[in-house]
């Protein structure tokens, strides 16, 4: 199988079959989503929306986190990963928020990347959820199911891979192609133990027949 037509049949199977699908992190606004996707660097979503409620009562728009003390934060925010530099991250975002951008989240990847704590994913993220825009946030499971499955070849970094998948899935999908991989990596196309017995992609993954030709 072509790398075309490899992309045609995931994009293909997952537009049937997972029409519409949405971040599993909860939140009501464009500063909540920033918030919980900053929280979420190795960090389960399941995790991140247990810790959300409390912080957002405490602290309910940008302009309440920046006044905030790092203790304060650290107290809300200690049951996830790297709780010290997280803390750290999210004063320093609300701060500039609302120095720089009037306490209104940015909507372009470049003016998001001015936060301190988002990097390009983060940006991407909240671009393409919040903003609808075409930009396509490559984490650690889209990273690994596009390279098991084959949509990226050799690519060393997420940068790489974002290029690789950009240039073969249509603009219109790019918002949605992320939350397709991400679940898929998840759920299905786990690191350690790949469900490769119930997953629909196995006559398109290349992962899945190398496996089966040993």
């Amino acid at each position: 199988m072509k790398k075309k037509e490899r992309f045609a049949f995931v994009l293909d199977y997952f537009a049937r079959h997972e029409p519409a699908p949405e971040t599993e992190l909860m939140y009501s606004n464009p500063y909540q989503l920033l918030v919980a996707v900053i929280l979420s660097a190795q960090c389960t979503d399941k995790r991140v929306n247990m810790i959300t409620p409390p912080f957002f009562e405490r602290f309910p728009e940008p302009a309440s986190l920046a006044a905030a003390s790092r203790e304060e934060v650290y107290s809300l925010i200690k049951s996830c990963s790297y709780p010290n530099n997280k803390s750290k991250n999210l004063l320093g975002m609300a701060r500039v928020l609302t120095q720089d951008f009037e306490g209104i989240v940015p909507q372009e990847v470049s003016d998001l990347m001015k936060l301190p704590g988002v990097g390009r994913k983060t940006a991407n993220v909240i671009a393409s959820v919040v903003y609808d825009k075409p930009a396509l946030a490559v984490d650690t499971h889209v990273f690994r199911v596009a390279h098991r499955i084959g949509l990226t070849t050799n690519a060393k970094t997420p940068l790489e891979a974002e290029r690789q998948l950009v240039r073969h899935i249509p603009q219109h999908q790019l918002a949605i192609a992320h939350h397709w991989l991400i679940l898929h990596g998840r759920y299905i196309c786990q690191a350690r133990k790949p469900k490769c017995d119930i997953c629909a992609l196995t006559s398109a993954c290349k992962f899945y027949q190398a496996k089966t030709k040993k």
